[in-house]
Order: C-alpha cells, then sequence, then structure tokens
C-alpha cells in the first residue's frame, strides 16, 4: 500500500525516491566522515621516508658489501625494493600499511610492485594467461602511460634546451 502524504519518514511535496542535488549534498555532508587532512600527510611523509630509509640502507649495504659505486648498486637495490614489497603484498602486510599511511606506500617502485602483485594475485584463480597475464596492469597501466608520457615531455624539453646528453 502506497505511503500516505505526511506520514512519518516522508515529505510532503516530494515522493520519498526523488530528491534534488542539493538536498543530496546536504544530507551526504552531514554523513560524511572529517578527513584528517594533517595527521594523513604525516603519517604518508613518515612511511614514505622510512620506505626510502630502507631503500638507501639496501643501496649502502651493496656500496659497501659488495664495493659497488651508487650507480651500479641501483640495479640491485631497486631489485630488493620490489622484492620486498612484493613479499609484503603477498603475506598482507603491505595494504595494512597501506591503509593507515595512504599515499605514503605510493613511493613509485614499491608502489607500483604492490598494485602490479595484488592484481595478480586477486585474478590468479582465472589462469595464468586470462587471469594473471591479462589483468595485472589494470591498475598499473595508468601509471605506466604517465610515466611514459612524462619522460617524453622532460625529454623534448631537454632536447629544446639542449641540457644533458652529454658525459
Amino acid at each position: 500500500m502506497p505511503a500516505k502524504s505526511g506520514q512519518r519518514g516522508f515529505r510532503t511535496n516530494t515522493s520519498p525516491l526523488s530528491i534534488n542535488e542539493k538536498d543530496y549534498q546536504s544530507v551526504s555532508q552531514k554523513h560524511e566522515p572529517s578527513r584528517k587532512v594533517f595527521a594523513n600527510c604525516v603519517r604518508a611523509f613518515l612511511v614514505g621516508g622510512v620506505i626510502c630509509v630502507i631503500g638507501q640502507a639496501i643501496q649502502e649495504a651493496f656500496m659497501a658489501g659488495m664495493h659497488l659505486s651508487a650507480k651500479d648498486a641501483s640495479a640491485p637495490t631497486s631489485s630488493m625494493m620490489i622484492l620486498l614489497s612484493v613479499i609484503l603484498t603477498c603475506i598482507g602486510v603491505y595494504d595494512k600499511i597501506a591503509q593507515w599511511a595512504g599515499a605514503g606506500t605510493a613511493v613509485p617502485i614499491t608502489g607500483f610492485a604492490n598494485s602490479m602483485c595484488s592484481a595478480a594475485l586477486e585474478y590468479r584463480s582465472e589462469g595464468l594467461v586470462l587471469g594473471v597475464g591479462a589483468n595485472m596492469f589494470k591498475l598499473a597501466g595508468s601509471v605506466i602511460v604517465f610515466g611514459v608520457v612524462a619522460a617524453f615531455v622532460v625529454g623534448v624539453i631537454y632536447a629544446i634546451l639542449g641540457v644533458g646528453g652529454h658525459h
């Protein structure tokens, strides 16, 4: 039986399912949790900094233990950071850290490895080719596109200005 106008929970001038955008915005703002922007920024800064310090420590260990230059130690350092990120993603730790720290875990190489590994884990039940292979780049695709476009733009700017390229 349809509700009568004036019954509890219904406004008399509109139907219960229609609401204009202004009314919706006012209702949704009342129920939206407040954002702790400063605290979120501090957590992101601290966690991102810790990730970078870990990367620097790994690089220093490669330089000291294997007598490598900073340039030569950068590739194995990147590989170790990717490996650590993937391991932490697989055991569920990276996602918990990311939930707490937010953008701080998006430090380029570890965040990228996490997004690739998460997608691979999510779609592994669909098979290696159609599951993992086809879906692994869904989240990371935009990162790849942005990186390639940004590198191209910076390269063009450097070429126009005549900067770099000469050692």
